[in-house]
């Protein structure tokens, strides 16, 4: 039931044109479809378990002599915490923000709470590095290169849509020429560089705009904040209070392209810092 489930599932991710299950698909329908089928899947998994199965067991014998039959399963334990990595997006829209209420299907939440932090990262590096090795040969043509780099891309399943964002532009930058590499550091740090090194752009971006207190907000920023308790202790109104007014008017008079009365000034930066802390960040 377990490789029947999956193959319905590679066949849905197959006809929204996803290779590898590095994203979900767009269609509502489609991600609704994958919610009752991962579920259903976990069912089957969680009674496997009691039965002896093991992930590192791949293979299963049944009866004796001519009533033998062989059982090899369609997936290993990797391929299956890439699918619990899309199940938790559904729950995010996606990778950004959101939560339970807003997903129009029924999600487990504790489906949720799968650790997907052990995804074999090994692979991934080791795929990078076949690609750094080969882009460094002289008599590498672009074919060879291509071939490496969708190799590495096939990995990049394991990770959020976010960080799949700045892998790419990671690997643009050292397909061109403009990094200088560390030797010590691995693909998944480098993402993570460049990853933080966005989000302190995003942080500084909106400070100088709104002309707000920027320490605050990374404070914000770096503490679990959830629509329930981003005021607590007043640190949402403490940060709003240190808006410049002049800037924000400015900011958002010259966005819309009209003159906004005060108050309505003071709605739109409540909307969207609250927007921008609940998801971790934007560009604006």
């Amino acid at each position: 039931k377990m490789n029947s489930i999956y193959d319905d599932i590679c066949e849905l991710f197959k006809r929204a044109g996803i290779q590898n299950f590095e994203k979900l698909p767009k269609d509502l329908s489609e991600r609704g479809r994958f919610a009752k089928l991962f579920k259903e899947f976990n069912n089957y998994l969680e009674a496997a378990k009691i039965q002896g199965f093991k992930w590192n067991q791949l293979k299963y014998e049944f009866g004796k002599g001519n009533q033998k039959s062989v059982i090899e399963i369609k997936f290993d334990e990797n391929t299956y915490l890439i699918l619990a990595l899309r199940y938790k997006e559904l729950f995010n829209g996606g990778g950004g923000g959101g939560g339970l209420d807003d997903v129009p299907f029924e999600i487990d939440g504790y489906l949720t709470e799968i650790d997907t932090g052990v995804i074999d990262a090994n692979y991934m590096n080791s795929r990078f590095e076949k690609f750094l090795k080969t882009l460094k040969k002289e008599e590498a043509d672009s074919d060879q290169i291509q071939q490496t780099k969708d190799e590495l891309h096939k990995s990049f399943a394991s990770l959020t849509q976010e960080e799949q964002k700045y892998a790419n532009i990671f690997l643009n930058d050292v397909q061109r020429g403009d990094l200088v590499m560390e030797s010590d550091k691995t693909f998944r740090e480098y993402i993570t560089k460049y990853q933080s090194r966005a989000k302190n752009a995003e942080i500084y971006h909106i400070s100088q705009l709104l002309g707000l207190d920027e320490t605050k907000l990374r404070n914000m920023m770096n503490s679990s904040i959830s629509d329930s308790n981003i005021n607590d202790y007043g640190r949402f109104d403490d940060l709003k209070n240190s808006v410049d007014k002049n800037k924000a008017k400015e900011y958002f008079e010259k966005l819309e392209g009209a003159t906004i009365p005060l108050f309505k000034i003071n709605i739109r930066v409540h909307n969207l810092l609250q927007k921008f802390i609940i998801n971790g960040g934007f560009e604006i």
